[in-house]
């Protein structure tokens, strides 16, 4: 490699981080959460005079008590206290996904099939970028959902911009039940 590839190299890979510190926390604690047993569901960071960065996790079985929340916090805290990848003071958040949880795994799609949600993308499919339906699981990368109408869309994981369960009493009895 020459010297100016190595420059270049180096350049991309700093800017990226200094770009993207959701990527680098990910990539800080996933293994930590994993060692724990605990899954990353997602990572935010919002504000820009006071930070909040939030962190929700769950025990594979889609599970998350209050002592795990205080399990995750005080890990992720001590992780970031020694890389400091956000510049400037932030509050640190540590929550379960909830019951009209995001759906942010291709899993998530697959576990949560039967009930109802909002998806989300990146570039309109048939000149729409939002959609509401049951959702029917994933094929081959494609979220299946059915529309009110009766319609059966497929729709792009790798264009999913957000989606989240919708919060219906089915959604609250099934919770229940695996409580």
């Amino acid at each position: 490699m020459g010297l100016w590839s190595a420059v270049f190299l180096w350049f991309v890979m700093n800017t990226r981080n200094a770009l993207n510190p959701i990527e680098k926390i990910e990539a800080m604690i996933a293994p930590s959460l994993a060692d724990m047993g605990y899954e990353l569901v997602r990572i935010t960071l919002t504000g820009n005079d006071k930070k909040v960065l939030q962190i929700m996790a769950e025990k594979a079985d889609g599970t998350m008590t209050i002592e795990g929340c205080t399990e995750v916090s005080r890990m992720v805290s001590a992780l970031l206290d020694v890389e400091d990848p956000i510049s400037g003071a932030y509050d640190l958040e540590v929550s379960s996904p909830g019951i009209d949880r995001p759906l942010t795994r291709q899993k998530d799609f697959e576990r949560w099939a039967g009930f109802e949600a909002k998806v989300e993308l990146e570039q309109a499919v048939d000149g729409q970028r939002r959609y509401r339906g049951k959702l029917l699981g994933l094929k081959e990368d494609m979220v299946l959902l059915q529309s009110d109408d009766g319609a059966k869309l497929e729709l792009p994981f790798s264009d999913v911009r957000k989606a989240k369960l919708i919060l219906t009493d089915e959604l609250i009895a099934a919770s229940t039940r695996s409580i």
